[in-house]
């Protein structure tokens, strides 16, 4: 497996994101790859995992980690395999649902992550929501953000579907561009850069092209049997599920009904709807989301 290493020099100039990363070398596949992680907060605080999805990286959580820290909370926020200042397997190949599963799962032991509330959105749920089925004593909440643990029994919408053909044939696929697509407030220029310094040239985006075409869409897709697997785990899970969708998000419009439906812990939730927010809710509405985020983690 060739791993790519984005430079150090791409992320001089990050707005608002203080934080300076620290490393482990979880596997992924036969091969160990460096995983950035940065943290916030103080380190005894009660622990907030958040997992962005794709095509973004850490930097998309800024606004949300400032007011989570500020709580007291502690705040761990890794870039997945193939994004942000993580090793990018060079071949979308290398890329497969169950390999990022195996890393999840070596992540949070080499943390030591215990007593967790997790907080997910787009990939991020797709891996954190099947993590909470399958280690569910590990968490102590869940905050899903436009997100949901698809096995294929359900038709997901045209929108995903043009998504994915997007991703895997267009000749140029600029990132910053397509997190700007997925808001629905105003972008600066400074901000649009962030989404794609950790993407030097077409080389480094072997994960962004690959991650639409894992999303689970028919009920024989090779992560389906296991999600099922999860979905009987989840449906057992009671401990606080709440949701916080945006409601300018055409991609997962509705699955906040699903989830709430389906997971005896979501019963009773101060479910939010953040109003302005598009798929990328935590650019549009990080502060909004960090509040949610802070009831739920700071309850005894």
């Amino acid at each position: 497996m060739e791993l790519l290493r984005t430079p150090d020099s791409r992320f001089a100039a990050l707005p608002d994101f203080p934080w300076a990363p620290h490393y482990l070398e979880p596997p992924f596949g036969d091969a160990r790859v460096r995983t950035a992680v940065v943290e916030a907060g103080p380190k005894d605080g009660g622990v907030v995992l958040m997992l962005h999805g794709e095509p973004s990286w850490s930097f998309l959580y800024r606004k949300v980690m400032a007011v989570v820290s500020a709580a007291g909370l502690r705040c761990v926020v890794p870039d997945l395999v193939g994004f942000g200042r993580t090793d990018k397997p060079s071949h979308i190949a290398d890329y497969s649902y169950q390999r990022h599963m195996d890393w999840l799962h070596g992540l949070v032991d080499e943390l030591a992550l215990r007593d967790v509330t997790l907080l997910c959105q787009d990939w991020g749920g797709l891996l954190g929501l099947r993590l909470v089925g399958e280690r569910p004593d590990l968490f102590r909440g869940v905050v899903a953000a436009n997100t949901f643990l698809p096995t294929g029994d359900i038709r997901p919408s045209d929108a995903f579907f043009r998504w994915r053909e997007f991703a895997t044939t267009t000749p140029s696929f600029d990132i910053g561009k397509v997190v700007e697509k997925g808001c629905a407030r105003p972008m600066s220029a400074e901000v649009r850069a962030a989404y794609e310094a950790p993407f030097p040239d077409e080389t480094f985006k072997a994960g962004a092209r690959a991650f639409p075409a894992l999303v689970p869409a028919t009920s024989d897709d090779p992560a389906s049997e296991t999600n099922r697997w999860a979905w009987a785990s989840l449906q057992q899970f009671e401990r606080p599920f709440v949701t916080a969708f945006g409601d300018s998000d055409p991609i997962t419009r509705g699955a906040d009904m699903l989830l709430q439906a389906m997971i005896p812990g979501a019963k009773g939730q101060p479910h939010r709807t953040l109003e302005r927010a598009g798929h990328f809710l935590q650019e549009d509405a990080g502060a909004e989301l960090g509040d949610v985020v802070v009831e739920i983690a700071a309850r005894d």
